[in-house]
């Protein structure tokens, strides 16, 4: 099997995957997406909607080289055509490992993954731009007084 379709499997054990397109909007609205992936076979409308959810929340959107029907078996979900990691680490891994099958990244890919490393390297350097950190909840612990 792919290892990135292992890193798949283990995102959606660790419940850091969003599958389908109503679980990534819902990810999206919470500003949790990092990275969202969408099926080689997929339509114009999932790649339009994907783009636009990259765009709301600041991930990263990119159309990987698995079938609906791969990513499918993977997740146990059918075939979905777009998919979001909910976690830096795992998406870094994932896009890492496209890169070494051979799979050609955009420049906005490789900036996500510079300021990555430099996150856990603790250099500071500023995000690049639409990386930042969602708004805070202004303090509120969700009870009435």
């Amino acid at each position: 099997m792919d290892r990135n379709l292992q890193i798949l499997g283990l995102a959606k054990k660790a419940g850091l995957l969003a599958i389908g397109n109503e679980a990534v909007a819902a990810a999206v609205r919470k500003y949790q997406t990092k990275l969202i992936i969408s099926a080689e076979d997929a339509s114009e409308r999932v790649y339009r909607n994907s783009r636009i959810y990259a765009d709301a929340c600041g991930a990263i959107c990119m159309v990987v080289p698995f079938t609906k029907a791969e990513l499918g078996y993977i997740t146990g979900r059918g075939a979905p055509a777009i998919v979001a990691f909910l976690d830096t680490g795992l998406a870094v891994a994932f896009i890492k490992g496209l890169a070494e099958s051979g799979h050609e990244l955009s420049g906005k890919v490789w900036q996500f993954l510079e300021y990555s490393a430099d996150a856990r390297e603790g250099k500071g350097k500023k995000p690049p731009p639409g990386a930042d950190d969602p708004p805070d909840d202004r303090g509120q612990t969700g009870k009435r007084r």
